[in-house]
């Protein structure tokens, strides 16, 4: 039977945990690992947030925001790394870019406001409703908590040295939106050798849900694993138990 994936870990030691995935089982050691929370923010995720505004559906964020919190408690409780992000710019937006970018031009939240200016200084602002984290995700002492500027957490932020400072060679996905800002750090992260995974049912799209689909299978194809929070905190409760024996 072949090794599954990531079975040699950063220091050459093999073992570690065994996660079943798309398209095969992939090992990856707890303390040379994150768990990626990606822009849980009412933007993304609530009802008047940005999304919302722009005419995405985000009637289905609850069951994923539930799934979240459990995919953060198990890797808490197994030692793994907590990161969350949040995506915006300053209130005068300067760091989205003027018409000379192409996120001027695509962005739909600088969009939305072009086409509402009462809602300037509101979408996606440091310090706005919008940009916060929903309520019921609170990261903790000892987490990390990065702004990024654009879709992936890897441009103009200090991810990467953070990470490898860490020694961090593998990265657990979670957040919103799956076809965006999930997919573009993974990619990212794929080019600079980090092993990316993407807990299916701990993500959202942003539109329909095929685009969820199309993400998933793209990324399992190319560039990553595919799996969900059940198998996550199992693989995780088995390694425990076998370090305990």
């Amino acid at each position: 039977m072949d090794r599954p994936a990531g079975f040699q870990d950063a220091q050459g030691r093999h073992g570690g945990v065994i996660l079943p995935a798309r398209p095969e089982p992939i090992a990856f050691d707890p303390a040379a690992t994150a768990l990626i929370v990606v822009d849980v923010q009412n933007a993304y995720a609530s009802q008047g947030g940005y999304l919302d505004l722009a005419g995405f559906d985000v009637s289905g964020t609850g069951p994923v925001i539930a799934q979240i919190i459990r995919a953060v408690a198990a890797a808490r409780a197994a030692g793994i790394r907590i990161l969350w992000f949040q995506n915006g710019w300053d209130p005068d937006y300067v760091e989205a870019g003027g018409p000379g970018s192409p996120n001027w031009h695509k962005s739909n939240a600088l969009k939305t406001m072009r086409r509402r200016p009462e809602m300037n200084a509101q979408l996606l602002a440091k310090g706005s409703w919008d940009y916060a984290l929903v309520d019921a995700l609170k990261p903790e002492p000892g987490d990390i908590v990065l702004g990024k500027p654009r879709y992936s957490g890897f441009y103009n932020t200090p991810l990467d040295s953070m990470l490898r400072a860490r020694g961090v060679n593998t990265l657990v996905f979670t957040g919103i939106a799956t076809n965006v800002c999930v997919e573009s750090t993974l990619r990212d992260g794929y080019h600079r050798e980090y092993f990316g995974i993407v807990l299916a049912d701990a993500t959202h799209q942003a539109g329909p849900r095929s685009l969820h689909e199309g993400a998933l299978a793209n990324i399992e194809t190319f560039f990553g694993w595919v799996s969900d929070v059940s198998s996550f905190e199992a693989a995780l409760r088995a390694q425990t138990r076998a370090a305990a024996e």
